[in-house]
């Protein structure tokens, strides 16, 4: 066991209030080229973790020093070893975990290890929040109906989730019905300041889900890993990473009125991906940061996946104790806040600039009402011109001719009258310019007749869903308390939501309900609908629930391209439900109000949502609420006793978790009729010492893919179809399709997860043109198209090694480790990308997979490349001399005997990372590390 080193002699002492804490200054790391006073807020942290836990062997002083003389302008090369202070989980991520980590427990018996080994070292805690459909809407019943569906559903895994409770020290699950993960998270779980036997550092941590980020708004150091990852850290190992580049976003001026939360985080995620910040850090600073609610912040930071970046970070200051007080945090524990951060230089100062990077600058009075669609979040349109932008989009989603539709937008939108940044304001006095005339909008209306005799046309753009959700905005009291001011004046109005849209609400967490009752305004979102279904993710997740079936079964005749709209992070294609192929992400008040119109195709500037008592035409500036009404009911209805009540008994659960007949023991026992929970398969015929690592060849394309392939495409979350192999699986095993529940639901079953990979309803695989799903040609069966498990199956069988072939932003989206866990068990050996978001690309690596990158420049197009070669790859081999290749050779062979050869980059970016891959992967890396 190596010994901490404190090579700065940095250990010191702070007295707060009665008490006496110890914490390592960073003030003490002193010498020549080390300035720690000027290092951004973010690697402070991280130079914190390296003081603490330096133990003259994996964090050596030359550690310290590299980072304390931080280069803000060199590319990453040194790698560090970060200790986060702890692991938060969700329970569609968090159930494969502990899977993982009891199927790890009796491999460790096996080799002769004590299997009580396999235990965290660093507290973790999981929220059940990802389980929960919205089956049930529009009734005071849904949200009780839909947790007994819930429970019906998913009994095997809370049980195994119970039983893990038990069985490992120091892990804490959140019942399900309490609130989504990111907002439990920084209501309640994140301390800001961690006090560990009276020493106390930085909270930071790591998550099984990529928008851990959001706790970042909080001044917590935070991201996204992969399940196998946060294995890892859990055990005690910590995390390898390249000192990253930090980018300086500096933020003046103030939200002008009708500005939200919402349209402010898509207009940084808007200007953070067009800069490019993958694998980097963003910060926060300028005189503008205060301007910034703590709400707000949280938003920023819980969309930082959606602009690339690994954290979105604000630092410490007024307003993070001010929050921690609202949401009845300790006295004791917020006075440690404000002197530990004040004592270490991690307090802001709104005149003090760090030495950053790259630097970005918003003047947040720019800031104006947005909506993002219909299938990225960095898409974003100023609402102003949405009917046009949503016009546009939907010559990609119908095949009929647009009848000079180009004509008429031009028409539409001569030069001269564009609407400028400055004409989006609802109260201002500036005219909009008119949206586009219907003269050549594709159009194939359908009549709908409800059961109760309700009948109406729908068509293209049709808002069939209507969805207040996600950790990502429910979370701010301002746009919810927004939400159901618009929605009471509404209802005074004599407006009703659209007899074709699904509505439904789902806060983070119960304390949203607790003000919206308190306030009243609960009985007007119910009145248009939005009745509580569930706490959780729900709709952001594609967890929808059905359409209305009248309305459902008119889609699908007519082949409608209708919409949904939801205040969530995510709108990638297939995700929220499989009849909707438009989805665009809004704030929660213009969800009502699309639920009112009822239609994309209408500008809410200066089209009436309806009509009101009398007939007369009602827009949305005459139902939207000023900030002073909004701040006003905020300061009516919501203190720091409605947090302390919501929370005091947080890991107790209701009856039904209470009554749940849990199995005990250190070893789980399996049951091997179970379609949830199966034992994992990562540790069979694993040895002692890891086998050298070998050259791939005679490797065959099982998909070739384009840009922005997300891991939604790769492994699906939502509804598993009944003719697919995930459902045939099931049916065999004597599961009802109505049975099913979700891919997301079943990630403890990697029988399901395997046939579910790669098997998105939206995924297109250009080895199989003129399809859509899951399906690729078995090119050792005379290329007939089948489905990718299948071909897998065979190609296995026959001992053919398998690539991917895809463009850029390869793996974007959700951390999600079961896109990497399903391509490996596929047989997948190598992936070739343009380039990959930084989660994908380690999971891959976590799972033995090869990333490997093009030659700058060069592509699969460029090369020639159509998917039908036989690849070689020579140079991996270097890696058994303890030295990581640069570059791969590659050698692609068409069956004319010709060849294309080039030399990729090899994307294993830290020696840790090629110390899991010489493993085989983390998971057996961590088993041999805790055998030693």
């Amino acid at each position: 066991m190596t010994m901490a080193v404190d090579s700065f002699n940095s250990k010191d002492s702070l007295t707060v209030g009665d008490a006496s804490y110890d914490y390592y200054r960073l003030g003490a790391v002193e010498g020549d080229g080390l300035d720690v006073a000027s290092l951004p807020f973010s690697l402070k942290v991280l130079l914190e973790s390296l003081l603490r836990t330096e133990d003259g062997a994996d964090i050596t002083k030359a550690d310290i020093e590299a980072l304390a003389g931080w280069d803000a302008n060199a590319e990453p090369s040194k790698e560090i070893q970060f200790t986060p202070a702890r692991v938060i989980m969700q329970d569609f991520t968090g159930v494969p975990c502990v899977v993982d980590l009891a199927t790890m427990r009796e491999a460790m018996a096996d080799l002769g290890g004590d299997a009580t080994k396999i235990n965290p070292l660093a507290p973790a805690e999981m929220v059940i929040d990802h389980s929960v459909i919205a089956d049930v809407f529009g009734t005071p019943e849904a949200f009780e109906r839909n947790v007994e569906i819930e429970y019906e559903r998913n009994r095997e895994r809370y049980q195994f989730l119970r039983w893990g409770q038990g069985a490992f020290a120091d892990f804490k699950v959140v019942p399900p019905g309490t609130g989504i993960v990111h907002q439990v998270n920084i209501e309640k779980l994140a301390r800001v300041v961690f006090d560990k036997n009276g020493t106390v550092y930085p909270d930071s941590c790591v998550g099984t889900d990529s928008h851990t980020t959001m706790v970042n708004g909080l001044g917590v150091v935070g991201w996204g890993v992969g399940g196998i990852e946060a294995e890892a850290a859990m055990l005690g190992q910590p995390i390898s990473m390249l000192i990253p580049r930090v980018v300086g976003f500096k933020l003046s001026g103030e939200l002008p009125e009708g500005a939200t939360a919402t349209d402010l985080v898509l207009v940084i995620t808007e200007m953070l991906r067009q800069h490019g910040v993958v694998g980097k850090f963003v910060e926060f600073y300028g005189s503008g940061v205060g301007a910034v609610p703590l709400a707000n912040r949280a938003t920023i930071g819980n969309m930082s996946p959606e602009y690339g970046s690994t954290i979105a970070v604000f630092p410490i200051d007024d307003e993070t104790t001010k929050y921690m007080r609202l949401t009845g945090r300790d006295e004791q524990q917020i006075a440690l806040v404000e002197e530990y951060a004040k004592a270490q230089g991690l307090w802001h100062d709104p005149d003090h600039e760090a030495r950053y990077s790259e630097y970005l600058e918003l003047d947040l009075g720019d800031v104006v009402p947005s909506i993002a669609g219909p299938k990225r979040p960095q898409d974003r349109v100023s609402l102003s011109e949405s009917k046009g932008s949503f016009r546009t989009a939907l010559a990609d989603y119908t095949e009929q001719d647009l009848n000079g539709y180009d004509e008429a937008v031009d028409e539409s939108f001569p030069a001269s009258d564009a609407p400028s940044s400055t004409d989006d304001g609802l109260n201002g006095d500036k005219p909009n310019a008119p949206a586009p005339s219907g003269a050549g909008r594709p159009s194939n209306p359908q009549m709908v007749t409800l059961e109760d005799g309700t009948s109406f046309e729908i068509d293209h753009g049709a808002v069939t869903i209507a969805a207040i959700t996600s950790c990502t905005n429910t979370s701010n009291p301002s746009v919810m308390m927004g939400a159901g001011l618009l929605a009471k004046k509404a209802v005074e109005k004599g407006l009703q939501r659209k007899p074709w849209v699904k509505t439904t609400l789902a806060p983070g967490s119960k304390v949203v309900t607790e003000y919206y009752e308190k306030s009243g305004l609960n009985v007007y979102l119910d009145k248009l609908g939005f009745n509580l279904v569930g706490y959780g993710c729900t709709t952001c997740i594609g967890n929808s629930g059905p359409l209305i079936p009248e309305v459902s079964q008119a889609v699908n005749d007519g082949d409608l391209a209708v919409t949904a709209v939801l205040s969530g992070n995510r709108n990638f294609e297939g995700r929220i439900n499989p009849d909707i192929k438009m989805n665009y992400l809004a704030s929660p008040p213009l969800v009502i109000a699309y639920a009112l119109a009822g239609s994309m195709d209408v500008d809410l500037f200066n089209e009436p949502l309806g009509q009101d008592q009398d007939g007369n035409d009602v827009f949305m500036k005459d139902i939207w609420p000023t900030p002073q009404e909004v701040e006003d009911v905020i300061a009516s209805s919501i203190d720091s006793d409605t947090f302390s009540r919501e929370y005091a008994d947080v890991f107790a659960g209701d009856e039904r978790w209470q009554n749940l007949s849990t199995p005990d023991g250190d070893v789980f026992a399996w049951d091997p009729e179970s379609t949830y929970v199966r034992k994992a398969p990562y540790f069979d015929g694993m040895a002692l010492e890891p086998s050298p690592v070998e050259e791939v060849t005679g490797a065959r394309v099982l998909l070739k893919l384009g840009d922005s392939v997300t891991t939604d495409h790769i492994s699906p979350a939502g509804a598993i179809k009944k003719d697919s192999p995930a459902g045939t699986y099931l049916s065999e095993h004597g599961i009802a399709p109505r049975d099913f529940n979700s891919y997301g639901s079943r990630r403890g079953n990697h029988e399901v997860m395997i046939r579910g990979t790669f098997a998105n309803i939206r995924l297109r695989n250009q080895m199989a043109p003129g399809t859509e799903g899951g399906f690729t040609r078995n090119l050792i069966a005379g290329g007939e198209v089948t489905s990718v498990f299948e071909a897998s199956e065979a190609y296995q069988e026959a001992g053919v090694p398998l690539v991917v072939l895809s463009g850029k932003e390869y793996g974007s989206g959700s951390s999600r480790d079961w896109a990497a866990k399903g391509t490996a068990l596929l047989g997948v050996k190598v992936v070739i990308a343009e380039s990959y978001e930084r989660i994908h690309r380690s999971n891959l690596i976590g799972m033995g997979v090869l990333p490997l990158q093009y030659p700058e420049g060069q592509s699969a197009e460029s090369l020639g490349l159509t998917g039908e070669e036989t690849f070689d790859f020579t140079g991996i081999t270097e890696l058994n001399e303890g030295r990581t290749p640069k570059t791969v050779h590659v050698k692609a062979r068409a069956e004319d005997g010709s060849a294309v050869e080039f030399d990729a980059v090899v994307r294993i970016d830290t020696p840790g990372e090629a110390n899991y891959y010489r493993n085989g992967g983390i998971m057996p890396y961590v088993l041999r590390s805790l055998l030693d």
